[in-house]
């Protein structure tokens, strides 16, 4: 799986870092900061649980 973000339509609800802090987390305004855009296999199911809940549609998901 590889993950990107659009930090331009990120609205900073801050599901994806609650859900993944491993691969997520925000900045100073609270836009979402990618730490790990190959996540490991552990991290695929909250990775794509945060993709589906994110009200801005910011992440997106691509398989490997």
């Amino acid at each position: 799986m590889h993950v990107e973000v659009d930090q331009l339509k990120c609205v900073g609800s801050g599901q994806c870092v609650l859900l993944v802090p491993e691969v997520f987390d925000q900045d100073d305004d609270g836009i979402v900061e990618l730490l790990d855009a190959d996540p490991s296999p552990d991290y695929h199911d909250d990775v794509r649980e945060s993709a589906a809940i994110c009200p801005a549609t910011a992440i997106r998901l691509a398989p490997r």
